[in-house]
């Protein structure tokens, strides 16, 4: 299985030291470098994420063509696009995606997507983790994550 992997799912969940629930979940795990460097810009950025480091279990590939050939009125920042456009041109069975937009996109293209709150009830299926809330509730008050009620 080809997982291809935005931004924010790993930043948040190496936030709460739980990104290897990715790489046991899905093993090859996929990301543009455009993800990797919006990963580093939030670490110098963004007091809650310092001194994270990107999964090692990620790998990295060039940045896909660009997805406005395909969708060009779509608004995406640069690790979203990048994504979408790297899960098109893998074939990937997998695009781990939080953002609204990212996923309405996703959804209009035939892309398969989850978030973390999907890994999270994969990872409880799975008995690598025993509480969905507890994590969910880690993410909120140490990675400052929102999760909107309407997902």
């Amino acid at each position: 299985m080809i997982v291809v992997a935005d931004t924010s799912v790993l930043l948040n969940l190496c936030c709460i030291k739980e990104a290897d629930l990715v790489w046991q979940l899905f093993g090859q795990v996929v990301a543009p470098q455009t993800v990797k460097d919006e990963f580093e810009r939030a670490v110098g950025a963004y007091g809650r994420f310092a001194g994270l480091k990107f999964p090692g279990f990620v790998e990295i590939h060039p940045r896909p063509q660009s997805l406005q050939t395909r969708l060009p009125g779509a608004r995406l920042d640069p690790g979203e696009s990048d994504a979408i456009a790297l899960t098109l041109a893998l074939k990937a069975d997998l695009l781990l995606i939080d953002e609204r937009r990212g996923r309405q996109v996703a959804s209009q293209l035939g892309i398969r997507f989850s978030g973390i709150l999907g890994v999270l009830v994969r990872a409880k299926q799975a008995l690598l983790i025993s509480d969905v809330k507890a994590l969910l509730s880690r993410l909120r008050s140490e990675a400052g994550f929102f999760l909107s009620d309407q997902q």
